[in-house]
């Protein structure tokens, strides 16, 4: 029976592709993926015929299918060893068929149709395409995108984590989240937070001592907490020391701004940053390559405009425990 059975199942492959319009299908099936309506206007056949011609096929493993609402779109399926051997003679045996053209370009034309509905749809909505984005995913549909270029094997530090909600954004996205933030209350809600992430490490300490062990980070970001410390440059200086080599730093502040009422009202002791500034104190640092680029306003926002700024540890760059570089002139 062992033998017999394989035998069987080859039989029952080659008797599906004995029908020229399971042939067709195929053929079509394999460059492009359709529809049973699209198969229809293809082949110019009923579609209670184009639906049995399918089962048979799907029975037998020669097609896939995917549901897309309420139509089924079809696709030969990923072929193997021995069925992937009978469907390369049954290509060349039907190569010459004077329907394999016409079947073809019908094929291209219906193609065609669909990407005019497509393209009928963005031009009407051009107009309220943004707003009708925002209503259907939010407003973070496109920053969220880049979370895909982080690697998964890497640790990030989020320096002044505050109540952990970017930890909790970005921790499915790597190995490891170190959350640093000095405020007992932040931390305690954090925590609460970030309960459920088991690779986030919350930690209660000073961003100018940070309580990371040197070169443990892959990414060290800090997310509108610059304006709040006394030395921007030393708090930098400890960030870079937790980076490992090819590291990153990565900050999200405000750019300089004229709210004075913000010393009183909110804490602040910096009323934003000129780029010079950050670029001065990250080559202080140890830090090169650094880069300024301003963010486009949200028009919901009524705070002061803000930047991104970058910065890499060098590969071949040593420190000392304190911080300094091994080709500092003074160590």
């Amino acid at each position: 029976m062992d033998t017999i059975a394989p035998a069987r199942d080859l039989i029952d492959r080659l008797a599906a592709l004995g029908d020229e319009n399971r042939l067709r299908m195929l053929a079509l099936l394999e460059k492009s993926e359709l529809t049973v309506s699209e198969l229809v206007s293809v082949l110019q056949l009923p579609q209670s015929t184009v639906s049995r011609h399918l089962k048979v096929l799907a029975d037998e493993d020669w097609i896939r299918w995917r549901q897309d609402g309420t139509s089924r779109h079809y696709r030969l399926t990923r072929l193997e060893g021995e069925a992937a051997e009978l469907w390369r003679v049954s290509r060349r045996a039907i190569a010459g068929s004077p329907w394999l053209e016409e079947d073809a370009e019908r094929a291209r034309s219906v193609l065609a149709a669909r990407r005019r509905r497509s393209q009928e749809f963005f031009s009407e909505a051009a107009g309220g395409w943004d707003t009708l984005r925002v209503e259907l995913f939010g407003r973070h549909v496109e920053p969220a995108g880049l979370l895909g270029l982080l690697r998964e094997e890497w640790t990030l530090g989020d320096l002044g984590a505050g109540t952990g909600a970017f930890t909790e954004t970005v921790a499915p996205f790597v190995s490891r989240v170190i959350a640093v933030d000095r405020s007992p209350e932040m931390l305690d809600a954090a925590r609460g937070r970030l309960a459920g992430h088991g690779n986030v490490e919350v930690r209660e300490g000073e961003l100018e001592t940070l309580p990371i062990e040197s070169e443990t980070l892959d990414v060290a970001l800090l997310l509108l907490v610059l304006h709040y410390v006394v030395e921007p440059g030393r708090v930098l200086a400890e960030a870079a020391r937790t980076l490992r080599p090819g590291g990153r730093l990565v900050i999200v502040d405000m750019r300089r701004h004229g709210r004075e009422e913000y010393r009183e009202t909110m804490g602040h002791l910096w009323l934003g940053f000129e780029e010079e500034e950050l670029r001065e104190w990250t080559t202080d640092a140890g830090l090169a390559g650094y880069r300024h680029v301003g963010l486009a306003p949200d028009p919901e926002a009524a705070g002061p405009l803000l930047f991104v700024g970058t910065a890499e540890r060098s590969h071949d760059q040593t420190r000392r425990p304190d911080g300094r570089r091994g080709d500092d002139p003074e160590a």
